[in-house]
This record gives structure tokens, sequence and C-alpha cells, in this order.
């Protein structure tokens, strides 16, 4: 059984995630030279502004987000390290051939795992990637089978890896939307590697490359990430950048730090790819408030719970929760709470027992978040079950 309560909450506290259509007048993006586009709000995990973010397109060396990921996720399970040594294959030389970026490695050498990481992702080296792949996988065939298997785990149907690189190769695809989940899952899951994409320059074999992506050296707000350039393609770019904010610490009235991941696709130029990616950067930071609702551990509800060793329970969202809404609609949102009544113990942490409904003042829907269990309540012994067994019965 489930019945709906109407919680008055803190103006903080109310905005919850952005469902454009929701807002009268919701902040339209700006023009955008490129074939696709996304903005997305890190913090609050939404979608701020977007145009054929679902179109599958070449992604050329934003390809080399999720060869890195796989990398990464073998380093994190020890079957890489990042002063292990490794051979530079015939194959990885033979980039030299394809045209493409390199870290200009040859079969003489011996690069470690962390210099490779740095020719493939700030020199974004097609022989760098190949060289980690083989070390991770024995081939780059059974490497792309990874990338893939990591794309289905993730849910993204519109992406299929055929190589390392990125370089054009028929159903070699990916969307605005699926790279920012690649992007997404290297900030959050490896922060200690996330710190490559920030590199702005990067010398080996007493060659020295700048970082291709100019937005590191234009923005200080900006610390990665990853750029792309194919024929096919046109001129890529995936950027990230975080600042600070009013109403996103601990106590939702602290600054506290904002994160925004912008791609682009399908640009004419490098500059083209880091202007609009620059203008949309400030777009998301100044069109949208992003507000800190409530902490992990703060209850939204304690309601009565029968049948346990506690006689409340504490209830509200899995870890803290951001919201992002137009300038000044933060305060103009209704939140109600459906939850399970009576709540039964035992009940275990992060157990769902409901739902946080949140709408505009009309009643249109925004967002629903999921109400959990804070912390567990076990069950009652015989005597105290039964006696609330017999109170329910009566109520």
């Amino acid at each position: 059984m489930k019945r709906f309560f109407s919680v008055l909450l803190p103006s903080w506290f109310v905005a919850m995630a952005l469902a454009s259509a929701a807002f009268a007048q919701a902040p339209q993006p700006p023009e955008v030279a490129a074939k696709a586009f996304l903005v997305y709000d890190l913090t609050s995990n939404q979608s701020l502004g977007e145009r054929e973010a679902d179109t599958q397109l070449d992604p050329a060396s934003l390809t080399k987000l999720m060869s890195a990921y796989v990398v990464f996720t073998a380093i994190k399970d020890k079957k890489l390290a990042l002063d292990q040594k490794l051979p530079v294959s015939k194959k990885a030389w033979d980039e030299r051939k394809a045209g493409g970026s390199l870290m200009f490695i040859d079969t003489t050498m011996t690069p470690t795992v962390d210099e490779l990481l740095r020719g493939e992702i700030v020199q974004s080296g097609n022989d760098a990637a190949v060289v980690l792949a083989e070390g991770v996988a024995g081939t780059t065939d059974q490497f792309v089978t990874l990338m893939n298997r990591q794309a289905q785990v993730w849910g993204l149907k519109n992406t299929a890896f055929k190589n390392v690189t990125g370089l054009t190769e028929a159903g070699h695809k990916s969307t605005a939307r699926d790279l920012v989940v690649i992007a997404s899952h290297i900030i959050k899951d490896f922060p200690e590697f996330f710190a490559y994409y920030a590199i702005k320059d990067y010398k080996y074999n007493n060659i020295n490359q700048p970082n291709r992506n100019l937005l590191l050296r234009r923005d200080p707000t900006v610390d990665g990430m990853k750029t792309g350039y194919t024929e096919a393609a046109g001129y890529c770019l995936l950027a990230t950048a975080q600042r600070e904010f009013p109403n996103l610490g601990a106590n939702g009235t602290s600054p506290g730090k904002r994160r925004l991941i912008t791609v682009v696709l399908n640009t004419t130029s490098m500059e083209a790819r880091a202007n609009e990616n620059q203008k949309l950067l400030n777009w998301g930071f100044q069109a949208f408030d992003t507000m800190r609702l409530f902490d992990d551990v703060k209850p939204i509800v304690t309601p009565v719970v029968w049948k346990g060793k506690s006689p409340e329970a504490k209830l509200g969202a899995a870890g803290g929760l951001f919201v992002s809404v137009p300038k000044g609609e933060g305060g103009k949102l209704q939140t109600k709470i459906e939850r399970t009544d009576p709540l039964v113990a035992p009940l275990t942490k992060g157990q769902r027992v409901g739902t946080i409904k949140v709408s505009t003042a009309t009643g249109a829907p925004v967002i629903d978040v999921p109400l959990v269990v804070l912390e567990p309540v076990e069950q009652a012994g015989i005597f105290g079950r039964a006696w609330d067994a017999i109170r329910l019965w009566i109520k």
C-alpha cells in the first residue's frame, strides 16, 4: 500500500533535476556550429542542453576515452602497473602509415605504462593506444572486445567500437550522449587518473607535443578531456570544467564545486571546437543554478516502523543530491513523498520504500527520485512483533 504525503521542505531543498519541458521559460542553448552537442551537469547528473545527442557519428580519437578506461581498469585490477615496461610491436609501429596522431615510439623502445598513457591522452598517440591495448589483452581485437563489453555494461546501445584508436572504420560509431557517459565514468571511477587529462604538453623521445585541447590554456577552470579529428568525423572535443558556486557545500549554504561536461562533434576546425565548447560551458554555468538538496545522512522523513527494534525509520535519498534549474526557478518547485505504509521491519540500508516526486508550481512533473532507508532497522523480538501485529490489525 502506498500513501501520499505533502512535506514542507526548505526552499533550497525542493529544487530537483531539470525536465526542460516542465519550465515555462527553460534557457535555450546558444547557436552551436557542430553536427551534435551536449551540455551535461555532472554534479546534478542532468542534461542542460543538447542537439542530435543520440545520433551515431564517427567519434575519432574520443574513442580513446574508452580505450583509457579499460587500461585504468586493468591497472586497478593489478593486471598492469604504471612503472611496467611494454614492448612496441610492429602493429604499433605501423600506425605511422595510417596518418593519425603519434607518440613516436618504435620497436626498439620499451616505454612504461605511465609514459604510454601520457602519450595516448596528451598526444593522442595511436601507437601508444595500440601498445597499451596489446599489454592489457594480448591483441587489439581482444581489447576492442573489452571496450564493447564495457559499453554494453553501461547500456550504450548507440556505441560500437571497431578499433582502439578512432580511425575511420565501417561500423565504428558513438554519440555525444554515450561519450559523455564514458567521460563521466573516468572522472567518477578513476579520479587518480583523471589528472592525465589536464596535462598541457608532454615530451617523449625528445619530441614535445602540446595537448590539442586549446581550452586548457584559455580557461583556468577547464581540466580535461579529449580531442579528436578525422576527415569523416571533423573536429571533435569533449571538455570539462569545474567552477565554485554558492549553496553547494555540505550545509546547503556554503560554496562548493560544480562540474560540467560539454561535447561537440563534427566542427570545422580546432578553433571552432574550442570556441563552441567554451560557449557551451559558459552558458551552462551562467543560465542554471545548481543547488545541494541534502546530504546522504540527512533524513527527509522519519515515519513509524512496525515490528522493529527502532520506533522510526530514517528515509532520504542515496548519496548527496543536487539539482540544476534555470536561474530563479529553485524556489518555485513542489515536493511530494509517496511511500509504502505501513513500514514493517526488517529494513535494510538502501532499500527503496517510496519515491520523492518533484513538480513545478503548476503541477508539471520534473523528476522522481527513489526514497530509500538511510539506516537499517532490525526486526524486534517475538513479543514486540506480536504486539505490533495486534496493533496493525486494529489499525
